[in-house]
């Protein structure tokens, strides 16, 4: 019984959010194939023995015209099960026109959805089971793991700086993130892995040249296949909301995340991220156009935590 689960996603980290129900599933029917509007998912979960394949869909997903030309891809896949993991009537007509049997999808709107929970009950239904386990484990070679502890070659506390995302209203800011390194460096022993995209190296430039001591490496010319090793070592995440925090925390780790223009579902699923808010702000009341002042998060209080974390 062949299953598909569709992603309607183009970001990492929103994808990932779902890799626990697509695990349920696979647990209970085999491997899953992921179609994906997510460039790097596969690359992300190169070593998932749960997922059969991952296919990077790049076209045929906009237009009302589109929906015959979906429908070819989808038929192509001989699926039995496909569960669409988000509200679209086009993706669902699509799937009915490449005749698959079963056809799950989210009937409420786009702007009532809760992507955690949304995607839970879909999953509960699907597998007609009363509660579904939302947190995962991110699936790595061990030796890949093992290679990257031996470069760093350090048993420092090993911190992932998300500095990155996905546009300027989420990030916490350069000088913060100097700062709290700086203070860090003051009272313990720790290493610092700077994540950002390729696109986002003023922020890295801006903050390397605002620390005092380089015990740090960069990971913005890594390929995701490459520096999620890195990740998957550390023995933390602090930074933006990005999907660094979810590979982190999916890994058995603490993921330290920065609400200022995101809503807190993202973070829903794992008793692995610490959200953080900005002084004065309730997390219910932080979404997206929140645009909250970055420094109402004292570098203070981001110390306090991780101090929390580490002893």
């Amino acid at each position: 019984m062949k299953t598909g689960i569709y992603l309607s996603y183009v970001g990492l980290g929103a994808n990932l959010i779902h890799l626990s129900f697509c695990h349920e599933i696979a647990k209970k029917h085999g491997p899953v194939t992921i179609i994906t509007l997510c460039k790097s998912l596969e690359e992300a979960l190169v070593d998932d023995p749960l997922i059969e394949k991952v296919y990077y869909l790049n076209r045929y997903h906009k237009r009302a015209l589109d929906i015959f030309k979906l429908s070819k891809i989808l038929k192509n896949f001989n699926f039995e099960n496909l569960l669409i993991f988000y509200p679209s009537l086009r993706i669902f007509f699509s799937a009915k026109i490449a005749r698959i049997k079963n056809v799950w999808f989210y009937k409420s709107k786009k702007k009532n959805l809760h992507i955690v929970n949304s995607a839970k009950s879909l999953t509960e239904k699907f597998l007609k089971i009363k509660s579904c386990n939302t947190e995962t484990r991110f699936y790595i070679k061990q030796e890949k793991i093992n290679k990257v502890n031996k470069e760093l070659n350090n048993d420092n506390f090993k911190i992932v700086l998300g500095v990155g995302s996905s546009g300027p209203t989420t990030r916490w800011g350069s000088k913060n993130y100097a700062k709290l390194i700086n203070e860090l460096n003051k009272i313990g022993n720790y290493f610092f892995l700077i994540l950002c995209g390729p696109n986002e190296k003023e922020i890295e430039k801006d903050i390397l040249l605002n620390i005092k001591k380089k015990n740090h490496i960069t990971l913005s010319d890594k390929k995701i296949i490459d520096l999620i090793p890195y990740l998957c070592a550390s023995d933390l995440y602090v930074g933006n909301d990005s999907f660094g925090s979810h590979v982190v925390s999916q890994s058995g780790k603490k993921s330290i995340v920065f609400l200022l223009d995101a809503p807190k579902a993202y973070t829903d699923y794992s008793s692995n991220h610490i959200r953080i808010v900005p002084k004065g702000y309730k997390i219910e009341e932080i979404t997206h156009g929140t645009n909250a002042d970055p420094n109402l998060i004292s570098v203070s209080e981001v110390i306090k935590i991780i101090n929390q974390i580490k002893n």
